[in-house]
Parts: C-alpha cells; structure tokens; sequence
C-alpha cells in the first residue's frame, strides 16, 4: 500500500509540475508592462476626478495580475473585485465575444446556465472592466473596482484603455 500510494504522490508531484498554458492569447503581440501601468494610471486617475477611490488591476491573457494600481484611500475589497472583473473579461471574453463586464453580465441574464458561470473560481457578473484587444485579438484585460456602481468602474476602465489605444498594434 505505501509504495501505491508513493506512486501516486510522484505521479501527481510530476503533473503539477508541468508548464501550464495560457487560456488565450496565441498571438505573438504581449501587452507591455508599461502600458499596462499607463492604462492602469489613466483609470486611477479618472475615477479620482469624479471623487472615486478605486483598485485597478491589469491582467494578461492568461488571467495572471500585470498590474495592480491602489488608488489612495480605495478600500481593501476594491482590490478583489477590480481582478475578478479584470479576469472575467479576458478569460470569458474570447469565449462569447465579450468585450465588458456589462456585456457579460447581460449575457448571464439571458443564459439558463448562469448560476453555473458564477461557480467558476474569479468569476464576477458585474460591470467595471474592459478587454484590451491589439490586432483583433485579446492580449489583456483592465478592470476597476470602488466607485458607487460597476457602470461607473467600466467608465473609468475604458479611459484606461482609451489612453493606451493608439499604441496597440492595430
């Protein structure tokens, strides 16, 4: 039984060892750190100008954080639901042709299934974040957390990625 069950944990140690592969993203263009963290600031600073203290939080096409941006006086939460909606976007997106938490959040309306999407670990069914797309394809995701209201978040996600657009390839 001890040499089975040595077995076993080898076998399983050599499995969570393998490299693992991103969701998406197959494309040669990576989002570069510095625009990340320039659309990441440009979020952060256009929630300020309405008075919201908010999280923002770059991820890569894989759901892995690039970015993470506390705005001054954003509280703890805010950090949680900026990279849940971030994560939501860039892994759901490719799959339904999403491009926004509020599009994925009226597609959850609309699905007899979506009690089950909000099962899968990350997964968040609010407004506040926007894919970032270069060469038609999504290489990142932005999402915002803290102003009074997913709808306001994603206004501000989108200035981030607004401020980044011209830079992408095309």
């Amino acid at each position: 039984m001890n040499k089975i069950l040595s077995s076993a944990i080898t076998l399983f140690g050599m499995l969570i060892a393998l490299p693992t592969q991103a969701q998406v993203g197959n494309g040669s263009y990576a989002l570069t750190l510095d625009l990340a963290i320039e659309a990441a600031r440009e979020a952060v600073r256009s929630c300020e100008v309405s008075g919201y203290k908010v999280s923002v939080v770059v991820v890569d096409p894989s759901g892995l954080i690039k970015v993470h941006l506390k705005g001054d006086h954003s509280v703890v939460h805010t950090k949680d639901t900026a990279f849940r909606k971030a994560y939501t976007a860039v892994t759901m997106g490719p799959i339904f042709n999403l491009e926004t938490g509020t599009q994925f959040a009226a597609f959850l309306k609309t699905n007899p299934n979506a009690l089950s999407f909000l099962t899968i670990p990350n997964i968040i069914s609010l407004p506040g974040s926007i894919a970032i797309k270069a060469k038609g394809q999504i290489v990142g995701a932005i999402g915002v957390g803290g102003a009074p209201g997913g709808e306001k978040d994603e206004v501000c996600a989108q200035a981030g990625v607004t401020k980044i657009l011209k830079k992408l390839p095309k």
